[in-house]
Order: C-alpha cells, then sequence, then structure tokens
C-alpha cells in the first residue's frame, strides 16, 4: 500500500513539474531568453590571500634577560648573522668572569714557571742523586761484605738507605705522574667550562639567520626578554610567497603546479597570474580551511608583508565548450525551451556560467525561470 502511495505522489509531482513548465513556456514572451554560446570556459576554486615574504622567521632569545638595545631598525637590511638586538644577565657575566679565573689557575699550575709539577721534579732530581749516593755506598759495603770486612750493621744501614731513597724515587714517580694527569684534567675542565661560559655569553646577542630584512622589532630597550617571546620579525627583502586559505569542500581539488589568478586590494584593478607551490596537509580546526602555498608568475612592483586579496586557482579548463548562464539551470540539471523542459548533463562551472555536454545545442533557445 505505501509503495502504491509513493508511486502515485511521485507522478503527480512528475505532472505538476511539466504542467509548471507549459506554464513558463506560454509566458515565454514575457520571459528573458538566450542561446548557448561556445567558449572557454575555466572552472576555479576560490581562495583568501594573504603576502608574506619568503623565509619569514621571527627571532627569539635562547635565554633570558633584559633588553639592552635594538643593534637595527626596521625595515633594515641585514646579512646572515648580523647581531640585531643584545641582551644583559650579570649572573652570566660573572659565571664567565669566574670561569676565565679558574681557567688562568689552572692552567698556571698545569703550565706555570711555579707549578706543582716543577716542584715535584724537583723533588724528584734529589731523590735521584741521594739514590745514586746510596747506590754507591751500598755497593761498596756489599763488597767488603763479601770479603768479611766490617760489621753486619754496617751492611743493613747502607742497604735499608739504599731500599729506602729507591721507594722514595718511586712514589715521587707515581706522585708526579698522577699530579700531571690531575692537573690536566683541571684545566680541560677549566676550558671546557670558561668556553661553556662564554658561547652562554655569546647568547646574549640575537642574530639574524638569513640574508633579508627586517619587517619588525617587539622590544625596547629595557623590557624584560624571556625565550618565549619573540623579538623580531625577519624574512626575505625580495622574495614574497602567496599563502592563501582554501575550504575544505575544496583542498582535494587542488594540485602543486595549478594556476592562480591573484588580486590584491593594494592593486584592484590588475590580475597577477601565480603558481601552486605547495599544499600544507593540516587543517586549521578552528577556520575549517587548509594553508596553500603560490609563487608570482608575474609580480607586482611592489609587495609588503601582509598585503590581503583573493585568488581563484584554475583547476579546469575547456577551449569550446557549451555555455549557457548559470541562472537559466533549472534544479541543476534541466533547461526550459519552448518545446518544454529538457535534462541536460553539466560539465565544468564557475560562479555565472556553466558548460553544458549534453541535452541542447547551440541553437537551442532557452528560457530564463522565474
Amino acid at each position: 500500500m505505501i509503495t502504491i502511495i509513493l508511486c502515485f505522489i511521485k507522478f503527480y509531482m512528475k505532472a505538476l513539474y511539466i504542467v509548471l513548465s507549459l506554464l513558463f513556456i506560454s509566458c515565454g514572451s514575457k520571459q528573458e531568453k538566450t542561446v548557448p554560446t561556445i567558449k572557454k570556459l575555466s572552472e576555479s576554486v576560490y581562495a583568501s590571500v594573504t603576502i608574506q615574504p619568503d623565509s619569514l622567521y621571527e627571532a627569539h632569545a635562547v635565554v633570558n634577560g633584559i633588553l639592552e638595545r635594538n643593534l637595527v631598525d626596521e625595515g633594515a637590511l641585514v646579512n646572515k648573522n648580523t647581531p640585531l638586538m643584545h641582551i644583559t644577565n650579570s649572573t652570566s657575566a660573572l659565571t664567565s668572569e669566574n670561569a676565565l679565573l679558574s681557567l688562568q689557575l689552572s692552567t698556571n699550575n698545569y703550565q706555570g714557571s711555579s707549578n706543582v709539577l716543577k716542584e715535584i721534579k724537583e723533588d724528584i732530581e734529589t731523590a735521584e742523586l741521594t739514590l745514586k749516593n746510596d747506590s754507591v755506598n751500598f755497593k761498596r759495603q756489599e763488597n767488603l761484605w763479601n770479603q768479611n770486612i766490617g760489621s753486619k750493621i754496617e751492611y743493613d744501614t747502607k742497604k735499608l738507605a739504599y731500599q729506602r731513597t729507591k721507594n722514595q724515587l718511586k712514589v715521587l714517580y707515581n706522585k708526579f705522574y698522577r699530579t700531571k694527569k690531575e692537573l690536566e684534567t683541571q684545566a680541560k675542565q677549566a676550558q671546557n667550562t670558561y668556553k661553556s661560559s662564554k658561547i652562554n655569553t655569546d647568547e646574549y646577542t640575537v642574530t639574524s639567520k638569513i640574508n633579508g630584512k627586517v619587517y619588525a622589532l617587539y622590544k625596547n630597550a629595557g623590557e624584560i626578554v624571556t625565550t618565549m617571546e619573540p623579538l623580531a620579525s625577519v624574512g626575505s627583502a625580495t622574495d614574497f610567497i602567496i599563502e592563501m586559505l582554501v575550504d575544505e569542500v575544496d583542498i582535494v581539488k587542488i594540485e602543486k603546479g595549478q594556476k592562480a589568478l591573484i588580486t590584491l586590494d593594494a592593486y584592484s584593478s590588475e590580475v597577477f597570474e601565480a603558481r601552486i607551490t605547495k599544499i600544507y596537509p593540516q587543517k586549521d580546526s578552528r577556520s575549517q580551511t587548509f594553508k596553500i602555498e603560490a609563487l608570482f608568475i608575474t609580480t607586482p612592483k611592489k609587495l609588503y608583508p601582509g598585503l590581503s586579496g583573493e585568488g581563484n586557482i584554475i583547476i579546469a579548463e575547456k577551449n569550446n565548450a557549451l555555455i549557457i548562464p548559470k541562472e537559466y539551470l533549472l534544479n541543476g540539471n534541466s533547461v526550459i525551451t519552448n518545446n518544454g523542459v529538457v535534462q541536460v548533463i553539466t560539465g565544468l562551472q564557475n560562479l555565472n556560467e556553466v558548460e553544458i555536454l549534453k541535452g541542447i545545442g547551440a541553437e537551442t533557445e532557452i528560457i530564463k525561470p522565474e
């Protein structure tokens, strides 16, 4: 029963549709008419546009402190490693000074004229002379003892003196090499500490990472600087990129290499050609858009960061397309002719026009729906 009712409703709607179409035709003399045209048609995707310098980045400090001064002005051209600003921190300066003093002391202990090793060397030289003398005395006493000359006490005394001096010299040698190793290690550690403190001190000068232009300075002298806040904006002085935001429903139509037609508010009467160079895969959840980048084929004479405008990305083109105004299309798949409603198959389309692939010809007169 339900199926019969649905069929009846469908038949009724179709009949009503035909009646209305005939009504439109009967009033044709009062309605606008046109015939399709054959011309080039482009289908495009809309995008909002913002101009940004190439390689644009925000310079950050790697240490906390107070901005002593900016070393460049906004708009200044800079080279890679050009100092941009200097930050002060008394703690870092004191640490570096103490590290230098420690390095000088440890170096003097290791290599200086009054170092500990020199004292041990002098002790070794004295012990070597004493050993040589004790050795001679012991050998002489040993020879006499072998000839049954002298007493056992004299022999043992000379032998003990020789053995004691020999052991003392061995201890001094071990002390020398151990002390030398310790002083060498201390000197290297002090040198590394000083280098580290020097690096930290150098980090209080923020430098440019690229050859380019300083577009903005965000801090003034005397303000507190943290690693979380940007201090300057630096980018290319000559090369600019076009940042475009595309709706998520259109992003699947975009490919690298597609041509885009760009209009800028600052050049309202001109259209500039560009080419898509990059598509970012991550969607912005707040705006529900995807970011893409393009480069100018024809570049405006003068550009500034932040210039805005609109873009149309050409996703398809056809030279000899059968075109009708979009306002003449009925329900997206029909047109009204002098003979009634005719279903058509559409192809490319833009905001104002649509291509007809099948259903009517170039000579077919169509009527604008009320």
